[in-house]
Protein backbone atom coordinates (compact mmCIF):
# COMPACT_ATOMS: atom_id res chain seq x y z
CA UNK A 1 0.00 0.00 0.00
CA UNK A 2 1.41 3.61 -0.86
CA UNK A 3 2.06 6.25 1.50
CA UNK A 4 -0.88 9.27 1.74
CA UNK A 5 0.52 12.01 0.15
CA UNK A 6 0.77 15.27 2.55
CA UNK A 7 -1.86 18.04 1.75
CA UNK A 8 -2.60 21.49 3.63
CA UNK A 9 -5.73 23.07 3.18
CA UNK A 10 -6.18 26.38 4.44
CA UNK A 11 -10.11 27.77 4.31
CA UNK A 12 -12.07 30.51 5.49
CA UNK A 13 -16.17 31.77 4.71
CA UNK A 14 -17.50 34.99 4.71
CA UNK A 15 -20.95 36.88 4.51
CA UNK A 16 -22.16 40.33 4.10
CA UNK A 17 -25.21 39.98 6.92
CA UNK A 18 -25.63 36.74 8.71
CA UNK A 19 -27.26 35.63 6.75
CA UNK A 20 -26.99 37.43 3.55
CA UNK A 21 -24.59 36.85 0.82
CA UNK A 22 -21.64 34.39 1.78
CA UNK A 23 -18.11 33.65 -0.14
CA UNK A 24 -15.60 31.17 0.50
CA UNK A 25 -11.95 30.43 0.02
CA UNK A 26 -9.65 28.06 0.26
CA UNK A 27 -6.31 27.06 -0.54
CA UNK A 28 -4.55 23.49 -1.64
CA UNK A 29 -1.09 23.09 -0.83
CA UNK A 30 0.85 19.97 -2.27
CA UNK A 31 4.37 20.44 -2.34
CA UNK A 32 5.21 22.97 -4.42
CA UNK A 33 1.75 23.34 -5.69
CA UNK A 34 -1.19 25.46 -5.00
CA UNK A 35 -4.70 26.11 -6.04
CA UNK A 36 -6.87 28.31 -4.53
CA UNK A 37 -10.37 28.37 -4.70
CA UNK A 38 -13.51 30.02 -3.63
CA UNK A 39 -17.00 30.79 -4.62
CA UNK A 40 -20.40 32.19 -3.03
CA UNK A 41 -24.23 32.30 -2.40
CA UNK A 42 -26.50 34.91 -2.52
CA UNK A 43 -28.40 33.57 0.57
CA UNK A 44 -26.29 31.62 3.37
CA UNK A 45 -24.98 32.10 6.69
CA UNK A 46 -21.02 32.65 7.43
CA UNK A 47 -20.87 28.89 9.07
CA UNK A 48 -22.26 27.47 6.28
CA UNK A 49 -19.65 29.19 4.25
CA UNK A 50 -17.12 28.29 6.53
CA UNK A 51 -17.85 24.24 6.27
CA UNK A 52 -18.70 24.82 2.24
CA UNK A 53 -14.78 25.90 2.17
CA UNK A 54 -13.79 22.52 3.86
CA UNK A 55 -15.84 20.61 1.72
CA UNK A 56 -15.16 22.48 -1.28
CA UNK A 57 -11.27 21.93 -0.85
CA UNK A 58 -11.43 18.15 0.19
CA UNK A 59 -13.56 17.59 -3.01
CA UNK A 60 -10.84 18.62 -4.93
CA UNK A 61 -8.25 15.89 -3.82
CA UNK A 62 -8.51 13.28 -6.67
CA UNK A 63 -7.47 9.98 -4.23
CA UNK A 64 -7.14 9.89 -0.80
CA UNK A 65 -4.51 12.09 1.31
CA UNK A 66 -3.18 13.10 4.91
CA UNK A 67 -4.43 16.54 5.35
CA UNK A 68 -3.69 19.06 7.34
CA UNK A 69 -6.45 22.06 7.46
CA UNK A 70 -6.42 25.54 9.00
CA UNK A 71 -9.43 27.17 9.59
CA UNK A 72 -10.49 29.90 11.82
CA UNK A 73 -13.69 28.55 12.21
CA UNK A 74 -14.13 27.65 15.71
CA UNK A 75 -17.47 26.29 14.80
CA UNK A 76 -15.81 23.59 11.91
CA UNK A 77 -12.52 22.89 14.04
CA UNK A 78 -14.42 21.88 17.23
CA UNK A 79 -17.13 20.40 15.86
CA UNK A 80 -14.69 17.63 15.00
CA UNK A 81 -11.56 18.60 17.54
CA UNK A 82 -14.53 18.19 20.47
CA UNK A 83 -16.39 15.50 18.87
CA UNK A 84 -19.98 17.08 18.31
CA UNK A 85 -19.89 15.60 14.96
CA UNK A 86 -19.32 12.12 16.08
CA UNK A 87 -21.99 12.77 18.64
CA UNK A 88 -24.41 14.21 16.64
CA UNK A 89 -24.17 11.21 14.13
CA UNK A 90 -24.86 9.02 16.96
CA UNK A 91 -27.93 10.55 17.77
CA UNK A 92 -29.89 10.77 14.43
CA UNK A 93 -28.55 14.32 13.50
CA UNK A 94 -30.22 15.93 16.76
CA UNK A 95 -28.28 17.91 19.36
CA UNK A 96 -28.39 17.00 23.10
CA UNK A 97 -31.62 19.45 23.52
CA UNK A 98 -33.22 17.32 20.84
CA UNK A 99 -33.43 20.23 18.65
CA UNK A 100 -32.05 18.92 15.21
CA UNK A 101 -28.21 20.33 14.50
CA UNK A 102 -27.77 23.54 11.75
CA UNK A 103 -26.52 22.59 8.53
CA UNK A 104 -26.75 19.23 9.08
CA UNK A 105 -26.53 18.30 5.10
CA UNK A 106 -22.85 20.32 5.56
CA UNK A 107 -21.60 18.25 8.19
CA UNK A 108 -22.34 14.84 7.08
CA UNK A 109 -21.01 15.53 4.07
CA UNK A 110 -17.51 16.93 5.71
CA UNK A 111 -17.75 14.28 7.44
CA UNK A 112 -17.88 11.32 4.69
CA UNK A 113 -15.01 13.44 3.11
CA UNK A 114 -12.92 12.95 6.46
CA UNK A 115 -13.41 9.06 6.34
CA UNK A 116 -11.90 9.31 2.94
CA UNK A 117 -9.08 10.82 4.23
CA UNK A 118 -6.83 11.39 7.14
CA UNK A 119 -8.03 14.58 8.03
CA UNK A 120 -6.21 16.96 10.77
CA UNK A 121 -7.80 20.05 12.05
CA UNK A 122 -5.97 23.01 13.17
CA UNK A 123 -7.59 26.19 14.77
CA UNK A 124 -5.87 29.70 13.92
CA UNK A 125 -6.06 33.05 14.53
CA UNK A 126 -8.56 34.98 11.85
CA UNK A 127 -7.61 38.45 11.07
CA UNK A 128 -4.45 38.18 12.55
CA UNK A 129 -0.67 37.31 10.90
CA UNK A 130 -1.47 34.41 9.17
CA UNK A 131 -0.82 35.01 5.22
CA UNK A 132 -2.26 32.00 4.36
CA UNK A 133 -5.63 32.44 5.95
CA UNK A 134 -6.28 36.39 4.94
CA UNK A 135 -5.47 35.20 1.35
CA UNK A 136 -8.44 32.73 2.08
CA UNK A 137 -10.14 35.49 3.82
CA UNK A 138 -9.69 37.77 0.83
CA UNK A 139 -10.85 34.99 -1.60
CA UNK A 140 -14.37 34.51 0.31
CA UNK A 141 -14.70 38.44 0.59
CA UNK A 142 -13.76 38.48 -3.39
CA UNK A 143 -16.79 35.87 -4.15
CA UNK A 144 -19.04 38.10 -2.10
CA UNK A 145 -17.86 41.08 -4.92
CA UNK A 146 -18.66 38.68 -7.66
CA UNK A 147 -22.19 38.13 -6.81
CA UNK A 148 -22.63 41.74 -6.41
CA UNK A 149 -21.16 42.45 -9.71
CA UNK A 150 -22.70 39.71 -11.56
CA UNK A 151 -26.04 40.95 -10.25
CA UNK A 152 -26.76 37.84 -7.93
CA UNK A 153 -27.13 40.05 -5.22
Amino acid sequence: MSELKQVTLYTDGACSGNPGAGGWGAILIFGEHRRELSGGEAQTTNNRMELTAVIEGLERLKFPCRVDVYSDSAYTVNGFLQGWVYAWEKRGWVKPDKKPVLNDDLWKKLLALTREHEVTFHKVKGHADNALNNRCDELARGAIDELRATGQI
